[in-house]
């Protein structure tokens, strides 16, 4: 998607230790517009596949997953990072790194919101490692249900993580792929 790649350039920011900051329109601060425009993007790939669920984890993919979710018609479920009193016992987990953070979180969802029957489509805004894309494709196995796909905002191809869940046969879209953020530079995957 050429006008994420412009917004990037125009309003990312390059942190040290390989981190991309886009608060100011992705997922802090978010434009709204220009949010719908990517989730119909989303929707428009992966139309016709009988999506029946959207998958993303808290927190700052909800807002990119709720766009797609709203483009395909169907409802949205996220895994927690914490368990709270308003979780059931009954969850699907995984363990997942979080490259950004620095640590390592037990992701969980109840049962009850998935099931054997869905066709699910995990979404987030990043995909940098995999982490949380593979975690989530565990708990969707757990569940019996089927991964249709993943689809993120922003690809970091340098991480290797989308092109490993492409090998294992995973369907990834992402509307940007970076390929380098050297010196403070976004290089671009052409296609």
């Amino acid at each position: 998607m050429k006008a994420l790649e412009e917004k990037i350039l125009s309003d990312g920011e390059v942190l040290p230790g390989g981190v991309l900051k886009v608060g100011s329109f992705l997922n802090q601060q978010i434009d709204i517009k220009f949010l719908m425009a990517m989730g119909k993007d989303i929707a428009n790939a992966f139309s016709g596949l009988g999506v029946t669920k959207v998958l993303t984890v808290e927190a700052s993919g909800i807002a990119f997953a709720v766009a797609a979710a709203n483009f395909l018609g169907v409802p949205l479920a996220f895994a927690k990072k914490n368990k709270t009193s308003n979780v059931s016992s009954e969850v699907y987990s995984a363990f997942v790194d979080s490259y950004t953070h620095g640590k390592t979180y037990e992701i969980m969802i109840p049962k009850e919101y998935i099931t054997s029957k869905d066709r699910v489509l995990i979404v987030d805004d990043f995909l940098a490692c995999g982490n949380a894309m593979k975690g989530l494709c565990k708990i969707i196995s757990d569940a019996g249900a089927e991964v249709v796909g993943v689809s993120a905002a922003i690809e970091k191809g340098f991480q290797g993580g989308g092109d490993e869940l492409r090998r294992m046969g995973i369907k990834v879209y992402s509307l940007a792929i970076i390929d380098s953020m050297e010196n403070g530079k976004i290089v671009f995957r052409k296609n």
